[in-house]
């Protein structure tokens, strides 16, 4: 593989945080496998801006969750999708990464296609085509060149529905320092069977409109379980922007958690717990990559609640499509029952058999993760590829 000499040429766009360390992790990856400097343009985070970045705009702008959050945006979004593509466009980069953020960067790829066609592209995470909208994978052909795709399931799913060629590079969480550690205290001490006091980490979301449907009733099991005699404590890492909705639905809950804002802190509670009440989302893998037993909620909005017979999938947690049995239950909307939730977390911080049954999923979750190489160095060598071919 030759590369022309000068530094890489790289347009990224990411708008979530956990896109934004992707693509930092790809950068210096390319980085360290090219022996070249890394000249960035585009849209990203604070992870992206301190690698070079100067972003276009913030890249929580294109950070949107839920159809109904998608059309109260909408003209902004189309407006900022033409100068994002026409930005890129007049950088000449070398290729175009797009990283997450499908109805925002998928969109920039294919006016970038049309107006630049010799720029390769490529999608960093496979958008949910085995999940709903299966005819989006062969939609994306004609603008996206490759996938990299964070799950093992995927490439075969994209070959299926005849998308783009797929390559998976495995997920950054499954190499995590913080998650590593704590899987390896509690593989070290494993549950006892006593009744002395136990650690429940609580997870509502991160998003306003997750906390507002999930705190309540996630203060009602907290309840339940306070009922039942059990003697525990609560810990709740939250983010800045929904911390202050948090410290006042908790004020009344007869259990007051720790909330917590530092990540350092995060992390040591993911350690601490002995279980689990999480929002559905990505911290579904990471709860199972750090071995804690848990439960997965989610209250849709009625836009997203009117979409759901549109969705194939079997299951929308990342645990269970990856061991590709229920290793962790799920609960929406009107199943989002505080009584049944306490029982369930009553079995799952005690040695039972549903704890020791969700422990061997997470370890089939862990193998089938494993990559010969880390993430971004696959990544990287899936990118230079494309980059050698344009020269």
């Amino acid at each position: 593989m030759t590369l022309r000499a000068g530094p890489i040429k790289l347009a990224v766009i990411a708008g979530e945080e956990s896109g934004d360390l992707l693509g930092v992790d790809l950068v210096s990856a390319l980085k360290r496998k090219s022996g070249r400097a890394v000249e960035l343009t585009g849209v990203g985070g604070h992870h992206l801006e301190a690698e070079g970045l100067h972003s276009l705009f913030l890249g929580e702008e294109i950070a949107l969750m839920g159809v109904s959050a998608i059309l109260k945006d909408l003209p902004k979004l189309i407006r900022r999708i033409g100068e994002t593509a026409r930005a890129i466009v007049a950088a000449r980069p070398d290729c175009l990464v797009t990283i997450d953020s499908p109805e925002f960067s998928l969109r920039v790829a294919r006016k970038v296609r049309a107006l630049a066609p010799g720029i390769p592209i490529i999608h960093y995470v496979c958008p949910s085509v085995w999940a709903w909208r299966p005819s989006r994978a062969k939609a994306m052909r004609p603008y996206v060149d490759e996938i990299l795709c964070l799950l093992p399931f995927e490439p075969e799913a994209l070959q299926k529905l005849d998308g783009p060629s797929g390559t998976f590079v495995g997920h950054r969480l499954s190499s995590e320092p913080n998650i590593l550690r704590a899987a390896a205290a509690h593989l070290e001490y494993p549950q006892s069977t006593d009744e002395g006091p136990r650690t429940l980490l609580m997870l509502p979301g991160s998003r306003r409109g997750e906390v507002k449907r999930l705190i309540e009733p996630f203060g009602e099991t907290a309840g339940h379980l306070a009922a039942m005699g059990r003697d525990f404590r609560i810990l709740l890492p939250t983010v800045p922007h929904v911390a202050p909705m948090v410290e006042a639905a908790v004020a009344t809950w007869p259990v007051r958690p720790e909330i917590i804002l530092d990540k350092d802190r995060k992390w040591q509670a993911f350690a601490e717990a002995d279980a689990a009440l999480a929002c559905s989302g990505t911290v579904a893998l990471e709860l199972a990559l750090a071995r804690i037993p848990s439960a997965i909620c989610y209250k849709t909005d009625f836009i997203a609640t009117a979409l759901i017979p549109l969705i194939t999938v079997w299951s929308a947690a990342l645990p269970n499509l990856i061991a590709d049995w229920p290793v962790v239950p799920e609960h929406f909307n009107q199943f989002v029952r505080p009584g049944y939730l306490a029982r369930l977390i009553n079995q799952l911080w005690c040695d039972t058999p549903l704890r020791a049954a969700q422990m061997a999923g997470f370890a089939e979750v862990a193998r089938g993760l494993e990559t010969d190489e880390p993430a971004g160095e696959i990544a990287a060598g899936v990118v230079l590829r494309h980059i050698a071919k344009g020269d």
